[in-house]
Parts: C-alpha cells; structure tokens; sequence
C-alpha cells in the first residue's frame, strides 16, 4: 500500500472516531444510587438540627431569610415564609446558589440587618448539612477528550523528546467554565482535522531528522520591548536582544538575519538609537559565533545577516549587544522606563539601538540528523542485518505506541504500525520507514483522544470504577498536562495505581516533578487570568513607564509565587497573606522596592513598610488585568475579586446601560478631572445603578491606592486617594490591608473555590451543584493540614468524581472506529 493512500485511511479512521463522538453527545447525567453520598460530619449535623424543619436552621430563615424572600416581595423568584425546608433536597442547585453567597458574605444584602459572623457560619452550615444529607453523587461523564494544544505539545515532548511550538500547528482552544481543557468544548472541525494531520507529518520528520528543504522562521521582539538591560538568559555584561530556543531540523548551514528596530517617523528605515560604536554579539548556546560593529553591519544593507553552521537538534540562538557603553546618558530630561516610547527621536534624550527580529533560513547543505535528544529516544535499536529489519522495527513502534496510547501495545497496533513503516521503508530506508509509523501514531485517535475504557457486560447508566491505566492518564493529564511516564504506566499495568498508599506516593512525586510546571501555567493563568495579560496595553500617554518587560515579569511573579505553593506544599492561604514575592530588578522598581539587582527574579521578603505587596492583592498582574487600559475600574477590580476569592459573580447591568468613565489625569485643556470615586458617585446614588454598586464598588475603592499597572499612589486626580467603603456584610475597610484581612475572613470560602477549579481543571467538566458536597469534603479534610495545596489535590484525585465513571451507549461503536 503506498504512503498517500495509508495516509488517507489513517484520516477516514481519525473521522469516524470523530462524527461518531460528535454526533453521540454526552447524555444527561443521572443519579448512580449504587454510590452514597459523603460523610456528613458531626459538626455540620449538629448545626443543622436533627429534624430538618426545627430550630434553629428554620428559626434562622425566618428571621434573616425570609424578609426579602416572602410571599410578597418574592425576591430572585424565591419565597421561602412557610415553606418545608425539607424540600431543600428536591431543588439543590437554587440552594447551593444560596449557600454561595451566604458564605461569600453577600447576604443578606446591603441595606438589610446585619448579621453576626457566628450567626452567619450557622445558617450556612445547617443549609449545607441538609445539601449533604440528600446529595446523591452524579458522576457525568466527560465526553470524548481531545488533547488540547497546551497537552498536544507537552505530549510530544514527553513521547519523542522533542520541543514543539504547538501554537504553529493548532489554533487556540475553545474554553469553558474557565480553562480550555473541558472535553465538551474540544470538538474537531475539518480544518482542525488537516491541522493534526499536517502536523503529525511534520513532528514525525523533524523528530527523525529527515533533511528538509530550507524553511524560514522569524522571532519578534514585542514592540514595546525595552532592551536597556540585561536579558535573563544571555551572558553578564551584555543588555538587549533576545534568546531563542529554536529545534534545528538537520545539521547544516542556517542563514541569521537580525533586523533592528527602526525609526518610525515619516516612514524612515534608519535603525533606532542615537548611540554609536554599539557591538552586537551572536552566540549559540552561550558560546560567541561572532561579534560584530553594529553600525557598519546594518549600514550595509539595514540588517545583520550572517551564515553559522549548526548541528541538527534543540539549540539557544542569542543576539545581543555588549553593555561597554552601558553608562549613564547625559539626557537633559528624565527618561521613560520605556525606552521605545517614542521612537522617532526627542530632542535631549539618546537611546541605545534595539533589536526587531531574527530569522534564521535553512538547512542549506543539509546532512541527515544522527545524533538529537529525539532520535535517542524513538531509535532503541538499528537493524545491524537483514534479520533484524522486522524485530527491529517492532519493537520500536511497540514502545512508542505503549507511550502514546497510555497502555501496553496490543498487536493490533503493532500490525498496523508495522504496516506504514513498510510502506515508507519500500524503496527508501530504516528511517524512512519509522517517519512513516511515527506519522501514522500521531494521527491516531488513541493519541490524539483520551478514550477510556468501559466493562462490556454493563447496562448504559450504571457507574464503575475506571481502570487503573486510565486513573494514570487522568492523574497525569491533570497534573502534568500529558502523558504518563513509564513509571505510572508500570503501576497501571500491574493494577496497583489505584492502591491508596501508592496513589498518594504518586501524585506527591508528581508535584514535585518539573513537569508540574504545567499545572503552574495552565491553573494560575487561567483562574487568575494570566494569560489576559498578553492583551493588556495600558494607555502610553498616560503610563509611558510601561512596557513588555514590566508584563512579564508581573506574569512570572504570580507564576512562581503559585510554583512555590505547589513545591513547597504550603497552604493555598498563601495566596492572599504570603510575606515574600519574586521579582527582578524591573519589577522591584515599579514597585519601589530597593536592593534588587539584575533580570533573574529571586525571593524577596515583604516587611512591614512593603506590606501592600503582600499576596495576589499586591500583584501587578492581578491589578492590571482588572483595570482599564487608560484608569482603575473600581467595578471591575471588584467583580474580579468576588469571582476569583469567593466564587460568586455580580448581577449584570441591566439592559442599555453604559458607563462612561474619563481617564482621570488631565482634561483636553490641562485641567484636573474628577477622582474615580467621585465619577463613581452618580452610579452609587442612582437606580438601577445603585443596588449592583453598593456590592463592587467598595471592593474595588480599597485598590484605588493602585493605579491601572499596579504601581502604589496616594493621590488620583490631584486630590487624596480615599480608599474607604463598607461591604455589604457591613465590615468597614480602607485600603488593601483592609481587603485582604476580609479574604482572609472568608478564607474558607476562597478555599472552597480553589478546590472546585482543581476538581474542574482534573475532571475535564464544570463543576455543578451535586459536586458542591464534594468540594466541601475536600475542604474539610484538608482544614486539620492548613489547607495544603497537595491535600486538595489528593482530595480530587481520591474522589468518585476523579475515579469513576457511567457507562455510556454505544462506547463499542467508538471501539470498531478507532480499530
């Protein structure tokens, strides 16, 4: 069978797979009443009364509930006066909402009476015993999974040793209930389709090393870059430039060209920077290819362009200049922290020349790769005789596909396999034939789709245990974003995975393993909107200072600040009240913090003056992506803490309702504009304004002492900041402190959250209201450890949800497609 037409069954067996999943949607979840319900503990049993309508959980309604849920004012729909509470159990999704904002402080609502904090704890905790009490576990199942691009790309590492870009094959993923790895959302469209397919072609050659024609790829420095400073990674005494890490497909000779960045008045190619005899070093993997005199290099031809010859494999390729004119500039004027500002050139201010881009051309005369990290890994042996020209090769397709699919290799996949490699090995060689297998693997729907088994002999609705080979995916897909290692794998075949002890031993080694970075990445930039702040460009006439390194470095920040709970296993509390940060030198002086010297973040101790750095409230990333590109948003900050700490979501405005808030700087004419409080004023005082704002914007006032990228000020708009407000519970603020003693009051509840983005993140679905029992199980047994991060991961991986599944209809069609 020649290449083209394997290639064309391997699409109509990826397609069936794929019409069959998405023309069988995931059925409505119904109640397995083979499973109980979690432990009610003492506590909560004792504080919601033995008999569901005696005091004092029905006593409590009446008195703080029932004021606004009557008969007569029928607040949200809901009256609760006469009402049996013993239907709690018949409606618990309107109940777990109650529960929700109950916890979170926002009832009852602002202008009703206020109630006691012990008082509070003990209606939420007989409402949520009685939710307990009748929860009847439902385990939904997922759906078909399909590897989103963060899991495509770190399986391909895993698998072929190879580091891919798999933004350059896929598009972005479709997110919902807050993360982009929920199976409901990961369909396949046709162009989708092509996509994998082209790139299981291409990953397969370059992880081979198959020579192939010169290709070119540019890297761009983002223009608002500033290259004044050293860059993490390139060697000391040097400022500038960038560093890539590039896979060079085969050994051979790569064209280098760097364009520098250019003035941008009339149009003009003149690179910029005033400053003359500038040097620009190339280097590869730290070691100097060349070095050159930046002026006469792009005064020949307005780019560097040189030839290197490199090896096939991963390589870093740096560009930067020498920093031996790195001294300070007799400016007349004080500069931007930015330096590219204004790249048409300002009289009395000199600035260094900067680097645009680089683009490296090639292989010319390639050479056939022998030696790279991904070769090594795929070629366990080399035929030495005729002989060996089947064994061989099966037993190279057979740990491949062991690794790929998750499971011990069957001889179905081997046959198939077996039959691309000779496809391609028909008339060309080995290697030839192993690209052929390779591509055949990565277009594969036990590859490309986390499918899990289910027991034949089964009726559609009942629940099971799921095996442990699948247990081993779904732990290592959750906490490592990919596939199993062989360690994991090992256990799953023997069957001991899902022994307790092993279990534990496993996922701890897995958080402290680096592959948990990805659980870093994708959780914190995803709940705590990291990834938003790539979007974010704040107003430059109103914050010249701000720049991409200052973006970066506030993502890192958070980033490790999250990494260090993880690795550490410190409690979750940490992420409001933790006293130490991470930070460069950049940071450090936006924040004002002195002492802190060079790009490389490093810990840094927050005392008592820094005290407003303290936690996510302090953090520049939290506080930009909360704000306008051009002024704070109280209303934004506030929706932003209630969603991210409490896990409630502000009413949305009423239809037709626009805000329109000025910049609060300077007028058209140079005058002071109002503070934002007091532009907020006629939203406070008004209806339909008024009732919605009451709730966000004291929240949001407490941040006021933090301009739109975070940095501390006392005055907005010419007069004191005034950080003041009251929450609806009635708790008095002003300022940051203040807000975060309130989230540490209601830590409980932003345990609560956390908790349930783990569960969703893990089981690839949102969480709903049947899950809340869970989420409240978790929380409590991990209270007597602090809340440490490991014991709400373990919390979620030794769940039913975690652990089980309901057999679905026709899982045995998915079977005949994917064979």
């Amino acid at each position: 069978m020649k290449a083209n037409s394997l290639i064309a069954s391997c699409l109509a067996v990826l397609a069936a797979a794929i019409v069959y999943a998405q023309a069988n949607p995931t059925p409505t979840p119904k109640p397995a009443p083979a499973l109980s319900a979690p432990q009610l503990p003492a506590a909560a049993a004792r504080s919601a009364g033995t008999d569901t309508g005696a005091p004092p959980l029905r006593s409590l309604v009446d008195k703080h509930c029932v004021g606004c849920h009557s008969t007569r004012l029928k607040s949200g729909g809901v009256a609760l006066d006469g009402r049996d509470l013993s239907d709690i159990a018949l409606n618990p999704g309107q109940w777990e909402r109650s529960v929700r904002k109950i916890r979170a402080g926002m009832m009852p609502p602002a202008g009703s009476p206020k109630i006691d904090p012990a008082v509070r704890e003990l209606l939420a905790a007989g409402l949520e015993g009685e939710l307990d009490r009748h929860a009847v576990v439902q385990l939904p199942p997922p759906g078909l999974h399909r590897l989103n691009r963060s899991e495509y790309q770190n399986a391909i590492r895993d698998l072929l040793g190879l580091e891919v870009d798999a933004a350059k094959f896929l598009p972005t993923d479709d997110s919902t209930a807050g993360f982009d790895n929920m199976a409901g959302t990961l369909l396949m469209s046709p162009p989708l389709l092509e996509a994998y397919l082209s790139a299981a072609g291409r990953i397969s050659r370059l992880a081979v090393g198959t020579a192939p024609a010169p290709t070119q790829t540019v890297y761009r420095v983002p223009e608002d870059t500033t290259q004044d400073y050293h860059v993490e990674g390139l060697p000391f005494a040097t400022r500038g430039g960038l560093l890539v890490g590039h896979q060079f497909p085969a050994t051979g000779e790569y064209a280098v060209k760097v364009v520098p960045v250019n003035k941008g008045n009339m149009g003009s190619n003149t690179a910029f920077g005033e400053v003359r005899g500038e040097k620009i070093e190339v280097l590869l993997d730290g070691a100097r290819v060349q070095l050159l005199d930046w002026d006469t290099a792009v005064a020949k031809g307005g780019t560097l362009d040189l030839r290197v010859p490199i090896t096939a494999g991963p390589h870093q390729l740096g560009v930067t200049f020498t920093a031996t004119h790195f001294a300070p500039l007799l400016d007349l004027n004080q500069r931007f922290l930015r330096s590219t500002i204004e790249t048409g050139g300002l009289p009395g201010f000199t600035f260094f020349p900067h680097v645009g881009s680089l683009r490296i051309d090639g292989p010319y005369s390639a050479a056939h790769a022998t030696d790279t990290p991904s070769r090594k890994r795929i070629f366990l042996c080399q035929p030495a005789r005729p002989a060996d020209e089947e064994a061989c090769p099966r037993r190279i397709v057979g740990s491949l596909a062991r690794r790929a699919y998750r499971r011990p290799a069957t001889e179905s996949d081997i046959t198939t396999l077996m039959t691309f490699y000779r496809s391609g090995r028909d008339g060309a060689d080995f290697d030839r034939g192993i690209e052929m297998a390779l591509r055949r693997l990565l277009a594969d729907p036990q590859f490309l789709y986390r499918r899990e088994a289910e027991p034949a002999a089964m009726a559609t609705g009942t629940p099971y245990r799921i095996s442990d080979l699948d247990l081993a995916s779904r732990l290592s897909f959750f906490l490592w974003s990919s596939i199993p290692d062989d360690e994991l794998l090992t256990l799953a075949s023997k069957g001991r995975l899902s022994e307790a002890a092993v279990l534990e031993h496993q996922v701890k080694r897995m958080l402290a393993d680096p592959r948990s970075d990805a659980l870093v990445v994708n959780v914190a930039g995803q709940w705590l909107n990291l990834r938003g702040l790539q979007a974010q460009a704040p107003v430059a006439m109103a914050f010249p200072d701000f720049d991409d390194n200052l973006r970066q470095a506030f993502r890192r920040e958070t980033e490790l600040l999250f990494a260090s709970i993880v690795r550490e296993d410190r409690s979750v509390l940490d992420l409001l009240t933790a006293d130490y940060t991470f930070l460069n030198e950049r940071l450090a002086r936006h924040y004002g913090i002195p002492n802190v010297y060079g790009s490389q973040f490093r810990r840094v101790a927050l005392g008592p003056e820094f005290e407003m750095r303290r936690g996510l409230l302090g953090h520049g990333s939290q506080l930009t992506v909360s704000s306008q590109p051009g002024r704070t948003s109280p209303v934004q900050r506030g929706k932003w803490f209630m969603q991210t700490f409490l896990g409630v979501s502000p009413p949305s405005p009423p239809p037709g309702v626009v805000i329109r808030i000025a910049s609060t700087e300077k007028d058209a004419h140079g005058g002071t504009k109002q503070s934002m409080r007091q532009q907020m004023e006629q939203h406070r005082t008004t209806e339909p304004c008024k009732s919605c704002h009451k709730i966000m914007d004291p929240i949001g006032f407490s941040l006021e002492n933090f301009d739109a990228v975070g940095k501390w000020r006392t005055e907005d708009g010419g007069v004191p900041v005034d950080a003041s407000g009251e929450l609806v519970d009635g708790t008095k603020m002003n300022g940051v402190a203040s807000l975060r003693e309130v989230a540490v009051r209601y830590s409980p509840q932003f345990v609560r959250v956390a908790a349930e983005k783990l569960l969703t993140y893990a089981i690839g679905r949102g969480a709903e209201h049947f899950d809340m029992p869970l989420v409240r199980s978790i929380v409590r047994d991990a209270a007597p450890v602090n809340y440490r991060f490991s014991s709400l991961v373990l919390g979620v991986v030794k769940s039913r949800q975690f652990q089980m599944n309901v057999k679905t209809a026709g899982a045995e069609h998915v079977q005949v497609a994917q064979n």
